[in-house]
């Protein structure tokens, strides 16, 4: 497992300017946490605030575009994000590969275009409930981290994958504790496949419903290097409980 523990979190299209107290909150109680890596991804409305309200932990975007810049109504740009203040940005989440009909090779170039503009990328892949009760999980999800992952020139600090099962973002189910530690010893080997050495030095998230009660369990299993998580990241009180979890873990 590479570095510090990450958990990370994603508000999705949630938060106005009312929850900067909330990121001013997780700042503030990140520094009891100094074996942690925290951050937390807003909606880009509020990455410029939010980079100002917090002075410890990492702010990011939830999406990126593969160009710089452009005719493209809407869309983000990675040296966008950068000028913002993001420090990271989430690429190829379930919710953009399903809504947004994005491709694997979408989201390579997405990831890729982060890391060019400086930014840290943190690039999602997991499997179908469908996909899972069939047995090819492991095979659609290391087909995903092949395809999806973006050409890795220097140390592997700034790219981190995690792995959220679809059945389970948002629906308050998880994979077995086993499940968690096959899939993520799989996308392990993949990783190592396609970086040689350099592929233990990724993180590899867990993501789909963590929240206080579970998160202790998870961070334990093994190859787990932190979290992404959804709704408990939009208070701080519950988000906290997540990172206090996996501060209990880390070894003096």
């Amino acid at each position: 497992m590479a570095g510090l523990p990450y958990i990370v979190g994603n508000w999705k299209m949630n938060g106005t300017r009312a929850m900067l107290n909330e990121v001013r909150a997780i700042d503030r109680a990140a520094g009891r946490f100094p074996r942690i890596q925290v951050g937390v991804a807003p909606p880009a409305t509020l990455i410029y605030r939010a980079r100002e309200a917090a002075e410890i932990i990492g702010v990011g975007g939830q999406d990126c575009h593969t160009r710089d810049n452009g005719a493209f109504t809407g869309d983000i740009s990675a040296p966008m994000l950068k000028d913002a203040g993001a420090d990271f940005t989430i690429v190829g989440h379930s919710e953009r590969r399903t809504y947004h009909k994005e491709s694997d090779a979408d989201v390579q170039a997405k990831a890729q275009a982060a890391l060019g503009a400086g930014l840290g990328v943190i690039v999602c892949v997991g499997e179908t409930e469908a996909q899972r009760d069939a047995g090819t999980a492991e095979a659609v999800v290391g087909a995903q981290v092949a395809a999806s992952c973006p050409a890795l020139e220097e140390a592997p600090e700034k790219f981190t994958v995690a792995y959220e099962p679809i059945w389970a973002i948002g629906t308050g189910r998880v994979p077995s504790l086993g499940d968690v530690e096959a899939m993520h010893r799989a996308i392990r080997a993949t990783l190592v496949d396609l970086y040689g050495e350099s592929g233990q030095g990724v993180r590899i998230l867990y993501g789909g419903s963590v929240n206080a009660e579970n998160a202790s369990d998870l961070l334990s299993v093994p190859e787990v290097g932190g979290a992404l998580v959804g709704g408990a990241s939009l208070s701080a009180e519950s988000f906290l409980a997540i990172v206090g979890a996996a501060a209990s873990l880390v070894a003096d």
